[in-house]
């Protein structure tokens, strides 16, 4: 017989007054069974306390966890207080209008897009809802076609199938910043009984006409009159991007993509990945396998909410993902070749060949914090891009990445290349002998104790690596002071003699430490394959180096 284990009197108490206070069947019917076993299961036990230990934190990513019940999860009640904080916030700065909520098609969804609806409603605003689980990009255009005042998108984006989010915008149609973040979370945390907030009808279901908006304005990016020859295999990685993606291309004269048969349509349990996203490994096996057996030119992806575009091209090795810093190099130069100019912005982890180009071409540059959140609030901002495979192609109409309009951009340009006898691959060797060979790879450690983080971070302020990669660290910055005019965030960046750059910083969505590693290469005599081969091994000299001084 087991012995009982005692919860904390002061852990059943908040248990039982959540439980009341909960206004979802199935969350109170959990936590119920959760406070049973618990007096003789320690797993349980600990687990309880997990989901009590402080209420999922909103900041400038807005909400993301993992779907279950208590105030350190996502849940119905954690959504209502997190939709009546922001209301609360909207009624104090914008007093009336109009949200717009969109949703993907992530286990319960639909459900927190709803009851952000009704509390909307019942505090006195208009609630616009999505037609059906449409892309991230397409909620963010709605901002700004239907004149709203914020939106909200319910979405992990890339996350694993446990996890949902809830991403918040406000007017100019980008993600919230500071100090919004913060004032909109002193609103959550003022809320003291899901009970007591206001939720009511009379919310409005939007129809096909702001698909139809979207697809009209993200077509007229590309030229009408340039090559439309391209085979394409496309995933969307069990998300929502299919339909979306499959009726631009069509508007755009491009024939219907191969799609992954497997990972066509929506399925929040993502039978096909450990991961749905593109960056992991094995990820994009099935798309690369289709590719093969279709004789593709290239092979295009999306994240399950579609704010994201992944690339991959056809090599004599076999096929080839092109890295965000790459097809964030071709997209740039696509657009500077049209003639595209303003401001060209990217961030601290993304390459420095952005403003070499930029700088070249008579265009402005700007670099910023990780994060869309910063890129789309860029003054004069006419492409921006990160290189965890976010671009933003046009900010007059999604001032934030979109996986949409980038992969129609990347169909022209390598419909255009294939016109001319070339590849996005030549492209890239043509801009590497143009601006230097700037390579550039990741070191991403996932934890399952978050404590791991800090420890590496610690160490490596605390015993600086002098060199990495046998080249000397010239200069280090600590970005939790701020640095080069950038706001304070947890991250260290060291510029080495060679010019190539680190950045050490946790991640902000996921448990992981990334350190993001480049090398700059003057390209001799025009022969970039011997560049990329000597840049392959200094950036595998320095991934040792980095990964031995932070202790990973």
């Amino acid at each position: 017989m087991t012995d009982a284990i005692n919860v904390p009197a002061e852990l059943r108490a908040r248990t039982e007054a959540w439980i009341a206070d909960d206004p979802d069947e199935q969350t109170r019917a959990e936590l119920t069974r959760l406070l049973t076993a618990a007096d003789s299961d320690h797993a349980v036990a600990s687990e309880l306390a997990d989901r009590f230990d402080g209420t999922l934190a909103f900041g400038t990513a807005g909400l993301r966890g993992e779907v279950a019940a208590g105030p350190n999860r996502m849940n119905r009640a954690v959504v209502i207080r997190t939709a009546a904080g922001l209301a609360g916030y909207l009624q104090a700065t914008v007093e009336r209008g109009s949200v717009v909520i969109g949703y993907d098609a992530r286990h319960q969804s639909d459900v927190f897009a709803r009851d952000t609806a009704e509390v909307m409603r019942g505090a006195g605003f208009d609630a616009q809802m999505m037609p059906a689980p449409l892309p991230t990009p397409l909620l963010a255009f709605a901002i700004g076609h239907l004149g709203c005042v914020a939106g909200v998108m319910v979405t992990a984006s890339h996350n694993p199938p446990r996890d949902n989010g809830y991403k918040v915008y406000l007017a100019d149609g980008s993600q919230i910043v500071p100090p919004a973040d913060v004032a909109i979370a002193a609103r959550i945390e003022a809320v003291r009984s899901v009970t007591g907030v206001r939720r009511t009808g009379g919310w409005t279901v939007l129809d096909d006409t702001i698909v139809d908006a979207y697809v009209a304005a993200v077509t007229a990016l590309v030229d009408p009159s340039g090559p439309r020859d391209l085979r394409l295999v496309y995933t969307p990685l069990h998300g929502i991007g299919y339909d979306t993606v499959r009726r631009s291309l069509s508007a755009a004269g491009f024939a219907t993509p191969d799609v992954v048969p497997e990972q066509a349509e929506p399925d929040p349990d993502f039978a096909t990945v450990s991961f749905p996203n593109p960056e992991e490994p094995g990820a994009m096996d099935l798309a690369l396998a289709l590719a093969q057996q279709q004789r593709a030119d290239v092979v295009v992806a999306n994240d399950p909410d579609a704010d994201r575009c992944a690339v991959a091209v056809p090599t004599p090795q076999g096929w080839r993902m092109l890295r965000g810093d790459e097809v964030g190099a071709l997209l740039a130069d696509h657009q500077l070749r049209k003639g595209v100019r303003g401001v060209f912005a990217t961030t601290i982890v993304s390459s420095s060949l952005l403003s070499r180009m930029a700088v070249r071409a008579g265009a402005a540059y700007q670099e910023t914090l990780t994060g869309f959140k910063w890129i789309g609030r860029v003054p004069g901002l006419t492409f921006g891009y990160e290189e965890a495979l976010g671009y933003c192609v046009a900010p007059h109409l999604v001032r934030d990445k979109d996986g949409v309009s980038a992969l129609l951009l990347v169909a022209e340009l390598a419909a255009e290349l294939k016109a001319a006898g070339d590849t996005l691959l030549d492209r890239l060797d043509e801009i590497a002998v143009s601006h230097g060979l700037h390579a550039t790879d990741q070191l991403s450690v996932r934890v399952s104790d978050l404590a791991l983080i800090g420890a590496a971070m610690r160490r490596l302020r605390e015993s600086p690596p002098a060199s990495l990669g046998g080249f000397a660290v010239e200069q280090v910055d600590d970005l939790s002071v701020g640095a080069s005019g950038l706001p304070p965030t947890d991250g260290l960046r060291y510029f080495l003699a060679d010019g190539g750059r680190v950045v050490v910083r946790p991640s902000g969505t996921e448990p992981k430490i990334k350190c993001y590693l480049e090398v700059v290469m003057t390209v001799t005599n025009g022969d970039v394959q011997a560049s990329r081969i000597a840049a392959a091994g200094r950036l595998d000299a320095i991934r040792a180096d980095i990964s031995t001084a932070a202790g990973l």
